[in-house]
């Protein structure tokens, strides 16, 4: 505990945390928990953060909005579950207001600072969490994700950024964004960390309707012969950043090094589904949960999630059934995709921005962040985001596993080789990989 203090303090970046709890009662808890001993707590002692969209008792949930703030009379089922397993929660991290961007500068708490380089927007929406274990503040994070927000942060931070399935962890006490989309989501320095904490918050609960009786599974080996799609060469975006295409390629040819067979993929479904989150009436979500605000207090709505959750208001039942029979057919594309392959591997972001470019046009640039990671709630797939590769300008590029919902497992066990074999360093740490271990941990 004491040394989390300590590197926040001398991080020196008030925009990451929007509450911090008290060092002395953070250690006050640390000796009561030292007293019960670690039997039983895989994550005994370990300091952690909480999005602030997720419920800490004690401490206020603000969703960046402080005229929508309130005292939560209780955890989260996840941060209920994280205590249990000997986690102590330190604080509530920044975020793009109520969930709402890919870019995380659209809170008035601040902009948290990208912990690789500074003149780069820290992504969104999760923005503190993710910067907070890049830094070393903390090693574990919770998130939440349900266009990107817990993925495009931890590609652009050089970090893990695990996404499990729809369902698998309990959303109950969280603040929604699109409650039949959304996911908490983990932010880890490395995969078996992510996995660690994943397997102490999933299992089903009868506290949120849309939780299911998911089976975790074991992590294993990284099979031979493991069938990986990417797109076909014409369905590549980058937005002319050739850097990234260039690390992409690096990354397919890491990929098949390892024993992987790549397939070139037609993702143009996928692309369908992700305009649908945004242009279809998945914003009507939004706009439920910003609604009472709107009402009594307008200017406290950041102007361009106004700009955003406003258009939730225009469309008919007509238009929402219209989307959701789309919907089915577009699925029906994902399985015959997933027929053929076990596993997709896709850049984590198209590009990287700086918070100068994001300011002058914030919607436009946020938009493209989502290239490859608006489709992915609605089509129930899993997501593992992996650091990939420095490029020579300095900022990371990453890539996405994802997989059909159910596969956490398998994407656990394909992204934690994967990653050590970049020799990539930890976050911002400068700190080598520690080795695998033979196993991570299993259900």
């Amino acid at each position: 505990m004491a040394r989390s203090y300590a590197r926040i303090r001398s991080h020196d970046d008030p925009a990451i945390f929007i509450s911090l709890r008290d060092e002395s009662d953070a250690v006050a808890e640390a000796r009561a928990l030292q007293a019960k001993g670690s039997q039983g707590r895989p994550l005994y002692g370990i300091p952690v953060t909480i999005k602030d969209n997720i419920d800490v008792a004690g401490l206020p949930t603000t969703a960046a909005c402080p005229a929508f703030a309130y005292k939560p009379g209780k955890d989260s089922t996840v941060v209920a579950r994280l205590r249990e397993a000997g986690a102590i929660v330190i604080g509530k991290t920044n975020l793009d207001q109520f969930a709402t961007g890919l870019v995380g500068v659209r809170s008035p708490y601040g902009v948290p600072r990208n912990a690789i380089d500074p003149a780069l927007i820290p992504g969104g929406s999760s923005s503190g969490s993710a910067v907070a274990v890049a830094a070393g503040l903390v090693p574990l994070a919770l998130g939440t994700d349900t266009a990107g927000s817990g993925r495009v942060p931890a590609g652009l931070n050089n970090i893990v950024g695990l996404k499990p399935s729809l369902g698998l962890v309990s959303t109950a006490g969280v603040v929604p964004a699109c409650r039949t989309l959304d996911c908490v989501s983990i932010f880890a320095l490395t995969t078996d960390d992510a996995w660690t904490a994943l397997a102490a918050i999933a299992g089903q609960d009868d506290a949120d309707p849309y939780s299911r009786e998911r089976p975790l599974g074991a992590v294993g080996s990284f099979g031979k012969g493991l069938r990986i799609g990417v797109p076909i060469a014409g369905q590549r975006i980058f937005f002319g950043d050739t850097a990234a295409a260039a690390a992409y390629d690096a990354a397919i040819a890491r990929c098949a090094a390892l024993g992987a067979q790549m397939f070139e993929v037609d993702i143009e479904p996928l692309y369908e589904t992700a305009r649908l989150l945004y242009e279809g009436p998945w914003v009507a979500e939004r706009y439920l949960v910003v609604r009472p605000v709107l009402a009594s207090s307008p200017d406290a709505i950041h102007p361009v999630t106004k700009e955003i959750v406003l258009q939730g208001a225009r469309p008919s039942a007509a238009d929402a059934f219209a989307a959701f029979y789309r919907l089915e057919e577009l699925r029906r594309a994902r399985d015959r995709i997933f027929r053929h392959i076990d596993a997709m591997l896709l850049p984590t972001a198209p590009t990287a921005y700086t918070v100068k470019q994001v300011l002058a046009d914030p919607i436009g640039l946020n938009s493209r962040l989502g290239t490859y990671t608006n489709f992915v709630n609605l089509l129930d797939l899993c997501g593992l985001a992996l650091p990939s590769a420095m490029r020579a300008d300095g900022i990371p590029f990453g890539v996405t596993l994802l997989a059909p919902g159910g596969q956490d497992a398998l994407l656990a066990s394909v992204g934690r080789v994967l990653h050590a074999e970049t020799g990539l360093p930890l976050g911002a740490l400068g700190k080598a990989q520690p080795p695998l271990a033979a196993l991570p941990h299993a259900s």
